[in-house]
């Protein structure tokens, strides 16, 4: 039988993020949003969005994704004035640019930091908040991006894989404590993030989705309790076929 999520507050990670959003409207019924973002004085579009969705109430509180110092202080903050947790969603992450950190190492390290070290510094406090009180959804956003890292994004890719294997390690942890983790592997999501791509040629990849479409389906599998969900669903067996290709051939893949 599914576990019933804990009537609760939402958390969004990442109080911009377009899936991040999405996701909290389809969660948001009746519940209080937090969105965790830089600039916290800047989210009136988000957060109407939320009040039209059905939310109680939506505060916004101040986030930076690279300060991990200041990571558990906010949570232990956020669940003293917010109340219990039922989904906190970290939703934050840069795509970067390939070509640049393939030379420049402070940029490389920085989508490291963002991508892979600051997840980890969420996450953990996050865990042990939800472990305290039996009760809870961690959703993470991994990509198939890690699931074999190709050349077209490798220093992206690297960090979704290490936080794909972080993450998978969590949820094992966290089985039966009370709490759990949905870990989420979409394919290329036409948004806001991967604009910049678009705009200089790139085409989406097969398969590709969008916000909504990713957000869609996590709510579902959020609901009927599940661990992990890709997007599109065909993407897990074509990726059993793909983990198979000989390197050769692999290197040649675009994005």
């Amino acid at each position: 039988m599914a576990q019933q999520p804990t009537t609760g507050s939402i958390v969004v990670f990442g109080g911009r993020s377009e899936i991040g959003v999405a996701l909290a409207r389809r969660l948001a019924p009746g519940r209080v949003v937090v969105l965790a973002a830089r600039r916290p004085d800047d989210l009136d579009d988000e957060t109407a969005q939320l009040r039209a969705a059905g939310a109680r109430d939506v505060h916004a509180v101040a986030f930076d994704a690279d300060d991990t110092a200041a990571h558990p202080g906010l949570i232990a903050d956020i669940a003293s004035r917010f109340g219990p947790i039922e989904a906190a969603i970290v939703a934050f992450g840069i795509l970067g640019d390939q070509a640049r950190a393939e030379d420049d190492v402070e940029h490389a390290l920085h989508i490291a930091h963002t991508d892979y070290l600051a997840q980890i510094s969420v996450l953990t406090p996050l865990a042990k908040t939800l472990r305290d009180q039996r009760s809870g959804t961690i959703v993470v956003f991994s990509s198939v991006a890690g699931v074999r890292v190709r050349r077209a994004n490798y220093v992206y890719g690297s960090t979704k894989a290490g936080l794909d294997g972080f993450a998978s390690g969590m949820a094992d942890a966290l089985h039966g404590t009370g709490a759990r983790l949905l870990l989420v592997r979409p394919g290329f999501v036409i948004g806001a993030m991967t604009a910049d791509l678009m705009a200089k040629g790139t085409k989406p990849a097969p398969f590709s989705v969008t916000p909504d479409d990713v957000a869609e389906a996590v709510a579902r599998a959020y609901h009927r309790g599940h661990g992990e969900v890709w997007v599109p669903r065909v993407l897990r067996p074509l990726f059993v076929g793909m983990r198979l290709l000989p390197r050769a051939i692999w290197r040649r893949l675009p994005r």
